[in-house]
Formats: structure tokens, sequence, C-alpha cells
């Protein structure tokens, strides 16, 4: 196994320390004691930034040492206690610096790689939330056609025939939302990036949820930001996967965008259910990270997300974005 060059740094520090602490007590000749002070500072600096503090301790201690005592066995013979400390302590300034210097560098080098761990968990956290609002939606509708399936194949198999077409859609769609997730894992490897989609695939969605209404004013879309536009389509997928979730046979959905001052007001309505749903589509409820966590991503756009039950018994959600600099091209 080949060792990084970082892990020589400790042991040739402590060895150029002893051939320096042998120097002084052999009293070889200064000049040459002094030259070797010009290899253990850059080592002091090393083994601070690089070295595990384990092994570095004592090679610090005996880095320090070395260049404090080198200059007593000049000022000993002739010189008093006072003078042979402050030699010492005038020396010691270096050594310390050079280890200031290379803690610095490590406390900098840590603070990098905390950053970059904490950029990949909101990464990891991105990624589930785009699972979430994406595929949950889709999973839920294909859960709901295949129960309408189940009990109206017998009955009239037209009807079934045309819940296994919106099941494929769904589970194409699917596909798509994992796909963009992949395209999102390159992206942050330096590989090509994946558009979102924003509300110009709106009335796809709409069209797709059964016995959904679009009511759509395309000015209201103006001055918009990227950012609002896909996030916008993002709260209109999750309150429609709420209400397959917590409210299947609604008999009123409804999904409007109209303008709001200068900016978009986007709203998802519908009515009570009927009844409580149980089997497949109970158990899907149990799930995800919901509009709790639309709410954030709604403000860092700029917006303001709203969510409560309707005078009907229903449930409304409304978002508000503002008119942004950065229009939707």
């Amino acid at each position: 196994m080949t060792l990084k060059p970082s892990a020589w740094y400790a042991p040739a520090l402590t060895g150029a320390a002893l051939v320096s602490l042998t120097a002084s007590a052999l009293l070889v000749p200064p000049s040459w004691t002094l030259a070797g002070m010009g290899v253990l500072l850059p080592l002091l600096a090393l083994v601070a930034r690089w070295s595990p503090a384990r092994s570095g301790s004592l090679a610090t201690a005996l880095g320090v040492a070395a260049v404090a005592l080198w200059p007593v066995p000049l000022v000993w013979a002739e010189g008093s206690w006072l003078e042979v400390c402050g030699a010492a302590a005038f020396w010691a300034l270096p050594a310390l610096g050079a280890l200031a210097a290379g803690g610095y560098l490590r406390r900098q080098a840590g603070r990098v790689r905390r950053a970059v761990r904490d950029a990949r968990r909101d990464q990891q956290l991105e990624l589930a939330r785009d699972l979430h609002d994406f595929v949950a939606h889709d999973v839920s509708a294909i859960v709901v056609q295949a129960q309408a399936a189940r009990f109206v194949a017998a009955q009239d198999p037209g009807q079934a025939v045309r819940a296994l077409e919106r099941i494929e859609a769904a589970g194409l769609s699917a596909l798509d939302s994992m796909d963009r997730t992949v395209h999102a894992l390159h992206e942050a490897a330096g590989g090509p990036t994946a558009p979102l989609p924003g509300l110009a695939a709106l009335a796809e969605l709409v069209e797709r949820f059964e016995g959904g209404e679009l009511e759509a004013d395309p000015a209201a879309l103006a001055g918009l930001s990227r950012e609002a536009d896909t996030t916008a389509y993002r709260v209109a997928v999750e309150a429609l996967t709420n209400v397959r979730r917590h409210a299947p046979g609604a008999a009123v959905v409804r999904v409007s965008v109209r303008r709001a001052g200068a900016g978009m007001e986007l709203s998802v309505v519908n009515s009570a259910a009927p009844r409580s749903t149980g089997g497949l589509l109970g158990r899907l409820r149990q799930g995800g990270t919901g509009l709790a966590g639309l709410r954030g991503r709604v403000e860092a756009a700029g917006g303001t997300l709203r969510a409560g039950a309707g005078p009907d018994g229903g449930w409304r959600v409304c978002a508000v974005f503002p008119a942004q600099r950065d229009p939707v091209g």
C-alpha cells in the first residue's frame, strides 16, 4: 500500500528535531544549526496542517523545542538565566507562528469539507423531495386507476381498458420523473442537465388527473421567473397528489392560474370526498414530505403558500409568486 506524502511529515519533523537538538548539545557550528531552522519551520507548518493529532503531537513538541533551544548554547556560557530564557522565548515565536499558519489552513480545510458534506446532504434531500413530488403523484394515479379497473372490469370492459391506458401513461410519467432524478445526479457529477417541468406542462398534468378542471390565464405567466415557474408546477403536482390520497372521489378538483397584482396565483381546490378509501391508497397516505416541504421551496422562490380547509369541507392550496427580472423565456 502506497503511503500519502502527508504520512511522512511527522516522522520527518521528529527526525529533523532530534538531529537539531543533538547538534545543539554537541556545539555544532551555529551556522549549521541555524540553517536547520529553514527545514524545521516548514515541517512544523506541514505537520499542523496535515498530520493526525495523535501522531503529530510528539513531532510538534520536539520541533518547537528544537527551534526554541538551538541558540541556548550560544548564550549559556556568558549569559544569565534571563538571557537564556529570552533567547529561547524569542525563537519559540516563529515555531508557534508556523504552527498557527498550519492550524489555520487545517481549520479552513475542515470548513470546506463540512460545506461539501452539507451541500451533498441538501442535494440528497432535494432528490428525495423530487421523488416525492413527481413519482408519488404518478404512483398514486396508478393505484387509483388500478382500483377503478378492478371494480368496472366485469361490468364495463371498455372502462377497464381506458383505466389501463391511464395506468400506462402514469407509469411512463413516473419513469420520466426518475430519469430527471438520474439527470440531477449526473448534473452533480458535472454531466449535462435536464430541465424541470414548469407551468407549460400544467394542462397535460390536469388532463391526466381524472375529473380535474383547469382555468389558466396565459398572461399570468408574464414576468414569472424560471424558479417560480417550476416551483408552481410542483405545488400543483403535490396538491393533486394529496387530493388522490386524502379526498379520492372528490366531485370538484379545480386548478386555476390567474394574475395576482404584478405576479401570479396558482390555486388547487377540491370538494370534500364522499367517503374514506382504504386498501392500497390508504397505505400510500402514510409517507411523503407533503406541502410542508414545499413551503420552504415556495418562499425561496419569493412566493407565499397557503393551505387550509374550505367551507364545504374540501381543501384549498394557494401559492402566490411575484414577477421577477428573469422571466421564463
